[in-house]
């Protein structure tokens, strides 16, 4: 079960500096240290060239196979609409994979994701339900007849307050309520990143943490690697939990 995920890189870019790993090789020896660290689960975008995120099977493969020559835990993909905006283009990509990743991240409010969800259960491929906060996700989630189908939920909290943030996850956890009764991970980002993560160590959830979703550590200080930023994760998710 997976209790902390590192998320390597996200949609960052050049621009958020070397650390972020953009290549497959970097990736892959992200990850490594992220696993040696304690990260059970693999969460990362493939990048084009120019450093975008993309959903071609040409970039999805050899970042896959590096991840896996590194680690053996479960590798997973995004499918965000901003890596390919057209909902059957989309589903097109999913379709023309020739590696298959564990699972991928399906966000609920954009548009196509019950076609992109249920092109990834056709191909065997797991589905992480991305519901975020301040979107239609949770009730379109609730609707679904996929939703118990689904390998675990993502409630991502977009708040990146740190004064507010819990307070928007725990909205956002009632707003999923039973969540068709599946795994449930929370996560939150940039401001948001260290109190969502505390609380869902005290809500006994699972959680991730890596450079997708912050660049600094709790005190404000620079991550100097996810293996950096997994290792103080689960320290935090431990302290969250013995709160309880």
């Amino acid at each position: 079960m997976v209790q902390v995920q590192v998320c390597v890189n996200g949609a960052r870019g050049a621009g958020d500096g070397a650390v972020v790993p953009l290549s497959p090789g970097s990736m892959a020896a992200s990850a490594a240290e992220a696993v040696a660290a304690g990260a059970s689960d693999v969460h990362v975008h493939p990048k084009s060239p120019c450093g975008h995120d993309t959903l071609s099977p040409r970039v999805i493969a050899p970042t896959l196979e590096a991840i896996r020559a590194r680690v053996h835990v479960p590798v997973g993909v995004t499918t965000g609409a901003w890596a390919e905006p057209d909902p059957a283009a989309r589903v097109t990509r999913v379709r023309s994979w020739t590696v298959l990743p564990d699972h991928a991240s399906v966000n609920w409010h954009e548009p196509g994701a019950e076609e992109v969800a249920a092109a990834l259960l056709d191909r065997g491929i797991g589905v992480e339900a991305g519901i975020w906060s301040g979107t239609e996700g949770a009730a379109r989630f609730a609707a679904s007849p996929l939703g118990p189908r689904v390998l675990r939920v993502l409630a991502e909290v977009l708040d990146t307050s740190a004064d507010t943030a819990e307070k928007s996850a725990r909205a956002l956890l009632a707003d999923l309520g039973t969540a068709h009764g599946r795994p449930v991970l929370l996560h939150g980002m940039e401001g948001g990143t260290w109190p969502v993560l505390r609380l869902a160590g005290r809500l006994g959830l699972a959680t991730r943490i890596g450079l997708e979703d912050t660049l600094l550590m709790p005190d404000g200080e620079r991550a100097m690697s996810n293996g950096q930023l997994v290792a103080e994760g689960l320290v935090q998710h431990h302290y969250g939990w013995e709160q309880r």
